[in-house]
């Protein structure tokens, strides 16, 4: 592993920032509704604001939430990629816990901006990124697919040579069976619902149509 560098989440963090300053604040991203400067909102939002974040997850929450990223979508364009790119403040659970936390929603919503013209390519990771991208990908879909009325079996395309072994499976054993294709990050987007991704789902048609049934993202 290599110990100079900067951690994957603050890596994305940096080149979300660089991708929004480059497209403004009224671009479209891949958060339905949302605009550039929404999103900063959002993440401005969920770090500097935890009394509030639990919106995300707790609808009792959410309007609270959202009455506060709408307040923050306010601030100057500048201001916004400014308290993003420093990162959560002291007080915040996301200040200790930003390896852990914040790959999978900085690389997710960097995605949301590059991808949402709907012309785009994919990037390279090296293979130290890719085995943490599978390794957040794969737990993110299992939690989706834990009641699927399918096997599924999750897998890196034979070109991707992962450290880490590069299928798993979940869902019910001895239902119908269906594979799910994809490189580490289209994995990690499709499982946080994301439709503008390389995927490919093959296998019994009764278990195909179970997996696009179920609700995928948080």
């Amino acid at each position: 592993m290599n110990t100079d560098r900067r951690t994957l989440a603050r890596r994305e963090r940096s080149a979300l920032v660089a991708t929004m300053r480059a497209t403004g604040p009224e671009a479209p991203t891949l958060c339905e509704g949302w605009t550039t400067r929404d999103l900063a909102a959002h993440l401005v939002v969920r770090e500097f604001r935890p009394d509030a974040a639990a919106g995300v997850v707790v609808p009792a929450f959410a309007a609270r939430l959202e009455e506060l990223r709408l307040r923050e979508a306010e601030r100057p364009w500048a201001e916004l990629l400014e308290k993003i790119d420093g990162g959560a403040p002291w007080y915040s659970p996301l200040k200790y816990a930003d390896r852990v936390a914040n790959a999978a929603e900085y690389l997710v919503h960097h995605e949301d901006v590059r991808r949402a013209g709907g012309e785009w390519t994919a990037r390279a990771f090296d293979i130290e990124d890719l085995d943490r991208v599978w390794s957040l990908g794969t737990t993110f879909a299992k939690t989706s697919l834990r009641r699927v009325a399918a096997r599924v079996e999750l897998r890196t395309p034979p070109e991707i040579r992962l450290t880490k072994p590069g299928a798993v499976s979940t869902g019910a054993a001895l239902a119908p069976l269906v594979s799910i294709t994809a490189p580490p990050v289209e994995l990690l987007l499709w499982a946080f619902g994301r439709t503008a991704v390389d995927v490919d789902i093959s296998g019994a048609q009764q278990g195909i149509d179970a997996v696009h049934a179920v609700s995928r993202g948080l």
